[in-house]
């Protein structure tokens, strides 16, 4: 019998849920993987108005082969949350692989692990990504060597096929993929910024206008006081 493969996902109030749903519904269809979400304490989280409880407690996690951190409005307060981010860090160091999905990879980067590395994001929080001295990277899936990350929510399906692959072959993908009948085919091509017409994508930027101000300034403030 095959050891089982650990997968940590540590979720924080304000994630999006499909960041982590919807990589967890592949994985969780995956033969020998231990999958595990997690929060600080164990406590119930709440992700776009739906309430997740009975959690595993992430200080109890000793150890993980696959550390999975997913994104949302929320990473920004996630990060500067030291007990949640000292989690991350502590886990990460002995991980196989170092994941994330949107904007997670802005916690991989306040934790250290993205300095001088390619990395993915939602294409709105991508901009954020220098300030931890990683390297944006507009691919739907970006691996640089044991760091796997994938762009916006959505795009966290794409990316977990990938790891499924990386970690139990192509075959065993395959058959998931085909298993949830994963064959999108969305009736609008609007999904990216350069496939939106200028019209919806003019919209959606100055409806986050302020947001995303506010989320750069919190980001270098606190990287700032780290620095000091």
């Amino acid at each position: 019998m095959s050891q089982q493969i650990s997968v940590v996902m540590p979720v924080y109030d304000g994630v999006t849920q499909l960041d982590f749903t919807g990589p967890h519904q592949f994985l969780s269809r995956t033969p020998d993987l231990d999958v595990r979400v997690a929060s600080l304490g164990g406590q119930s989280i709440t992700a776009d108005r739906l309430t997740f409880s009975n959690l595993e407690d992430l200080a109890a996690i000793e150890s993980c082969d696959v550390l999975l951190v997913p994104g949302g409005g929320g990473c920004v307060a996630a990060i500067e949350n030291e007990l949640y981010l000292n989690e991350i860090i502590r886990l990460g160091a002995t991980a196989r692989y170092l994941t994330s999905v949107c904007s997670g990879s802005l916690i991989l980067g306040a934790a250290g692990f993205l300095t001088g590395r390619r990395a993915a994001c939602h294409w709105a929080w991508q901009e954020l990504l220098p300030i931890f001295g990683a390297i944006v990277d507009d691919s739907r899936i970006v691996r640089d060597g044991n760091i796997l990350s994938g762009g916006g929510v959505t795009a966290g399906i794409d990316f977990v096929l990938a790891l499924i692959a990386e970690l139990s072959g192509q075959r065993v993908a395959e058959m998931v993929q085909l298993g949830l009948e994963y064959a999108p085919q969305p009736p609008f091509n609007a999904g990216r910024p350069d496939t939106a017409s200028p019209e919806i994508l003019e919209a959606v930027n100055a409806r986050s206008a302020t947001n995303r101000a506010q989320r750069r300034a919190r980001l270098e403030g606190w990287v700032a006081a780290r620095q000091t």
